[in-house]
């Protein structure tokens, strides 16, 4: 399977980004998990009767996430990955920690993912437990996290836009 060289999640509404990021994390699962796949899952969970009107087009169904996923296979094809269209954003302590790196005024240039793990792995998150910025908890499972970042964004992506407000 390709991969999509473009940011598609960006495109894709949170209701949308929440349940094909479920179906992509379900162990249950097989891999790889696309369009295809989690439109079928979708389908199968509507009522019968609604899946009937759908098959007949009988009357125009108002916008759902069936209607937004059948575009994004329109426009990016069926075996599209799912992952690609999972929107990608930073846990809340890991933004505070993002933040913390953003506003160092120590740095020349804009902080990417790559700079924000440098900095865990030199005990930033200890340091924002130690100032209560942090709880304890929080700060154990940073390094994961912003290692699935890098994964999904690439390690040069810019750390702000991992930010996740709320």
């Amino acid at each position: 399977m390709i991969r999509n060289p473009i940011d598609v999640s960006s495109r894709v509404s949170p209701k949308l980004s929440e349940l094909l990021k479920s179906r992509v994390e379900d162990p249950d699962c097989e891999q790889p998990i696309t369009l295809a796949t989690v439109r079928h899952f979708l389908a199968d969970l509507l009522p019968a009767d609604f899946k009937e009107a759908e098959r007949l087009h009988r009357f125009d169904i108002a916008p759902s996430l069936l209607d937004e996923l059948d575009g994004l296979i329109e426009e990016f094809d069926a075996s599209a990955l799912a992952i690609d269209f999972v929107q990608a954003h930073a846990s809340e302590s890991l933004s505070r920690v993002i933040e913390a790196v953003v506003n160092d005024e120590n740095l020349e240039n804009p902080p990417t993912l790559a700079a924000v793990r440098d900095a865990i792995v030199d005990g930033l998150g200890a340091r924002l437990v130690g100032e209560g910025v942090l709880d304890e908890d929080e700060d154990d499972t940073l390094l994961s996290e912003i290692d699935v970042l890098i994964e999904r964004l690439g390690a040069d992506a810019l750390a702000e836009e991992a930010l996740r407000y709320e």
